[in-house]
């Protein structure tokens, strides 16, 4: 049985991913409108009202500004941390009681026929994780909004087929950006804040040596990075490790404004599909 994958936005300025293995499909974060996370599935073939559950990393708005609408709207359920469900109060309108579950970020559970491994990521937020789903024999995990890579995240996800890893800015760039304040550049560049197109590629490098082979860059900022240097920065780093990319290492792009790849995880590879 496969598992079915698809980046329907990721980056600033918001993110949603879709998951489907066996008769489950999921949602990790809904932070587009409910229109367009709606369009999104229907482009790919899936109808809203067929989503099982909703997964939220962190309660901050570019992951969970269409959750609320999409609850109602569908009766789908959203899991949540019990800090992070603190955090969004007031953020989703109002959720039907039976809608809110909560899952401790440290306790492995079931979504149906998925697996769901949650785990601690560094970040400025309440009770941020990321998420390695399992089906028979393979697995995917997202791991974005990363301050820095940490052994944790690299113990969670390694060996992964397929990995959604954060490549959002190009420090640089965000240095000399004039629109964002001191402020929020140093709290983009802390070890809390949001990984980098080099650290993400020393990321890959050690990733690729534990045996993912497939690996899609996210979180992309809309000002501080653009999908070419993110792409080439990785693709340049595990070549310097004598990588050959499309047989040894795949690296592909998830994008901001519009549905991504869908990928088809069977043992033993991940393969895109469009």
């Amino acid at each position: 049985m496969d598992m079915i994958f698809c980046p329907l936005y990721s980056g600033s300025s918001g993110n949603c991913l879709f998951v489907q293995y066996g008769n489950t499909r999921l949602l990790i974060d809904a932070g587009r409108s409910g229109k367009m996370i709606t369009d999104a599935l229907r482009f790919i073939g899936v109808e809203p009202g067929s989503i099982d559950a909703l997964l939220i990393t962190h309660e901050h708005s570019d992951h969970i500004a269409g959750a609320g609408i999409l609850a109602r709207r569908y009766g789908i359920p959203i899991y949540a941390t019990e800090l992070t469900w603190q955090a969004m109060t007031g953020k989703l309108g109002s959720v039907p009681a039976g809608l809110a579950r909560v899952f401790d970020r440290s306790s492995d559970f079931y979504l149906g026929d998925i697996g769901v491994v949650p785990f601690a990521i560094p970040h400025d937020a309440a009770e941020p994780c990321g998420f390695r789903l399992w089906g028979s024999g393979v697995s995917l995990s997202t791991a974005t909004d990363i301050g820095h890579y940490t052994e944790s995240v690299h113990s969670a996800i390694s060996g992964s087929d397929l990995i959604l890893l954060e490549s959002n800015h190009d420090p640089d760039m965000l240095r000399c950006n004039p629109h964002y304040s001191a402020a929020l550049k140093r709290r983009i560049l802390s070890n809390h804040g949001h990984l980098s197109n080099e650290a993400c590629a020393e990321a890959i490098v050690r990733l690729a040596e534990a045996g993912t082979r497939s690996l899609i860059l996210g979180h992309l900022s809309g000002e501080n990075n653009t999908p070419s240097l993110a792409l080439t920065t990785s693709e340049n780093r595990v070549e310097l490790e004598g990588m050959r990319l499309g047989e040894d290492i795949r690296i592909d792009l998830a994008w901001r404004d519009r549905v991504g790849g869908v990928y088809t995880l069977a043992q033993p590879d991940a393969v895109a599909l469009a």
